[in-house]
């Protein structure tokens, strides 16, 4: 698993962008929220994304997997390296990730976003 695999999989997902954000990070969006930071540069955790409160709970107790800088009230965990999770792992979770952002948008959002698919 590396940047660009995760790269392809964020992009996989309806109506993502991607932009570079805060110098050296990948910002994953849908209807421009986040769901995923991906970062470019070698030094700090090598991915985030939102899960919910149990994940979050499980997760952290996991080696090479911390709370988010700034985002962790909101139960978003970062990976400290590529290999702390598996390839399958990080995909589904990633996924959920774009699927708890989505469950928050308005419901005209929503459908809309199901009609791209």
């Amino acid at each position: 698993m590396d940047i660009e695999w995760l790269r392809r999989h964020c992009l996989s997902f309806s109506s993502v962008t991607e932009q570079v954000q805060w110098g050296e990070h990948l910002v994953f969006k849908v209807a421009g929220k986040i769901f995923a930071i991906l970062a470019l540069e070698p030094g700090g955790n090598f991915l985030s994304f939102k899960s919910t409160p149990e994940e979050s709970a499980e997760l952290v107790e996991r080696p090479g997997v911390i709370p988010a800088p700034y985002l962790a009230k909101a139960h978003w965990v970062a990976l400290e390296s590529e290999d702390a999770l598996s390839a399958a792992e990080t995909k589904r979770l990633v996924g959920r990730s774009y699927e708890l952002v989505v469950a928050k948008l308005p419901k005209a959002k929503q459908a809309a976003l199901r009609r791209k698919t």
